[in-house]
């Protein structure tokens, strides 16, 4: 397998996990479909789309982006009126309602078999920093004039890198635009703390790929995560 490809090993939804999938040598397709059966593969689009061409199965087609904060142009946002940025400090349960509302059957990012105790679950550890790492203070939540959490976005320090692991919107009880507020909030929060870029992971079919994209964050790797 080492002769063909290389790739960090972890485990998603339950099945072993090759990440970031790099061609270290020849036929790495033919080695995946006969070695890996059952693995998920996160690999380049040229070699996952010849392993779907062989019948492995689509999970996730996203892109990797990150925004240089030294640019010049960022201020200080408010929310909307009627609600606030507050620091991401509550208790998971009162994060949790909007969590699993910004995630309904059909987004782009609602996996086959997600449910709200799976939503839960995942949020809860990502929040105790047992998920990707410890979330850091430039992350916010939007509270509404009942201080009641109807958006937010979490930055978890990923390894020593500040990752955006969630942008939420409550679909109903959180004004539309509060996500880009929300963004350009956390970008201002992380600059004046001192760092230079943040980094997150979109799914290529999610329309907030537009948004980011507005918000200065630009492609730097497309993925292609597939089951074999």
């Amino acid at each position: 397998m080492a002769d063909a490809v290389s790739y960090i090993e972890g485990v998603r939804d339950g099945r072993p996990w090759a990440d970031m999938v790099e061609v270290v040598g020849p036929d790495p397709a033919d080695v995946i479909m006969s070695g890996m059966r059952g693995w998920a593969v996160s690999a380049p689009p040229d070699l996952s789309e010849e392993l779907l061409a062989r019948g492995a199965r689509m999970l996730r087609h996203a892109h990797t982006m990150s925004c240089d904060l030294r640019e010049e142009g960022l201020t200080e946002v408010a929310a909307p009126e009627g609600f606030r940025f507050v620091p991401c400090d509550r208790d998971p349960e009162q994060v949790l309602p909007a969590v699993v509302a910004a995630y309904p059957p059909g987004h782009p990012d609602r996996r086959p078999g997600d449910d709200a105790e799976k939503l839960r679950e995942e949020f809860v550890t990502l929040l105790e920093g047992r998920l990707i790492g410890q979330v850091m203070p430039c992350s916010l939540l939007a509270v509404d004039s009942e201080d009641t959490v109807v958006a937010g976005v979490v930055v978890n320090d990923m390894d020593g890198q500040p990752w955006v692991s969630q942008v939420f919107r409550h679909p109903v009880h959180a004004p539309r635009g509060i996500g880009a507020l929300a963004v350009r909030a956390v970008q201002v929060r992380a600059a004046r703390d001192g760092l230079t870029t943040l980094g997150l992971a979109v799914t290529h079919s999610n329309p907030a790929k537009r948004l980011y994209e507005r918000l200065g964050f630009v492609v730097t790797d497309t993925m292609i995560t597939v089951i074999v």
